[in-house]
């Protein structure tokens, strides 16, 4: 079936296409959000809810999961339609129109806005023996709820943002955290950075740099996991119940891929308006590709803002692009 036609149709519920949604609101365009998880959210609720999130302007330090809810009821207070566990496969123009088409269903709208995120959250995985057979158990690129983790061994490979983070939200919780990563220099914030070195002077935290997994053990359960340093070659094995292995995610655009848009490898290229190479089709979020562009939050709120206000623009070339401060508009005045 084919719903009724939208000024826009936001593929993504995450933090960008919740921003999106509020701004397609504010302007007075009929919205609807599709997302192919089960809630909206994105990364926020899908892969750490309990992460403590700081680099949000206004609000020095929120859970992920309570900034995904304040964002869930800003993004769908001007009443956006809302389909989840719905994946779009096909982009087909229709006029000067799309269909946006997935399993069992087709959606008509005047414009889209591309807002996945990372795409399917592929994550990096280790290479090595016993990954894949205890990955879910004792083994895990993801966690919900740090609790979990209350006294246990852990050890955490990794060392970019992703890694730190969860040192800094779990190093008073887990009863020892061990943190291996293959180079010296960390790919993460600075202030982490620091961190995690007041974490390792103080005894907190382990920290084990040119190390790298060589093998996981255990027989029916996870049980030791032995790891080299990657300058001598030389093995140890610790005794750990679980291993973390935060190594970022790949960005993978899925169906994406088959639209007809202009890629720089696997992310969509976009100019200053966050217009893609199809006339009408817009994208923001990690998955965009410009020159500076940085994978920051903050970042996909201003590539929503424009891609929305220029979206206003392009279905109706009189309107203005930039709709002013929203404490001066009507809409907000009326509530």
């Amino acid at each position: 079936m084919t719903n009724n036609l939208r000024d826009i149709t936001i593929i993504g519920g995450g933090p960008t296409g919740l921003f999106g949604a509020f701004y397609a609101g504010m302007r007075g365009l009929s919205t609807r959000i599709v997302d192919s998880l089960p809630d909206l959210g994105g990364q926020l609720t899908a892969l750490y809810p309990e992460k403590d999130i700081y680099d949000v302007g206004g609000i020095p330090k929120i859970l992920a999961k309570d900034l995904a809810s304040d964002m869930i009821a800003q993004g769908l207070q001007f009443g956006a339609e809302v389909f989840l566990d719905q994946q779009i496969t096909d982009l087909i123009p229709d006029g000067d129109n799309f269909i946006l088409r997935g399993p069992g269903a087709e959606f008509g709208t005047r414009s889209v806005l591309i807002s996945g995120g990372k795409g399917a959250f592929e994550p990096r995985h280790l290479k090595c023996p016993g990954y894949s057979e205890f990955l879910g158990n004792g083994v895990h690129y993801t966690l919900r709820d740090p609790k979990e983790l209350q006294n246990k061994k852990v050890l955490i490979v990794g060392g970019g943002d992703s890694a730190l983070d969860w040192m800094l939200a779990l190093k008073d919780i887990a009863g020892q955290i061990t943190l291996i990563h293959r180079r010296e220099d960390f790919r993460a914030h600075e202030d982490s950075v620091r961190k995690l070195q007041e974490a390792v002077v103080s005894g907190v935290v382990d920290l084990k740099t040119f190390h790298e997994v060589r093998e996981i053990h255990g027989v029916d359960e996870f049980e030791s996991v032995t790891i080299f340093d990657n300058k001598s070659d030389k093995d140890s094995t610790l005794e750990v119940d679980i291993i973390l292995c935060l190594l970022g995610f790949k960005p993978d655009l899925g169906p994406i891929k088959s639209w007809g848009l202009d890629l720089n490898k696997n992310r969509i290229l976009v100019n200053s308006l966050m217009a893609t190479s199809k006339l009408g089709v817009y994208a923001a979020g990690d998955l965009v590709s410009y020159p500076g562009k940085l994978d920051l939050i903050a970042t996909g709120f201003s590539e929503a803002a424009i891609a929305v206000n220029n979206v206003v623009c392009h279905l109706d070339p009189e309107a203005r692009v930039n709709p002013g401060h929203s404490t001066n508009l009507k809409i907000f005045k009326d509530k």
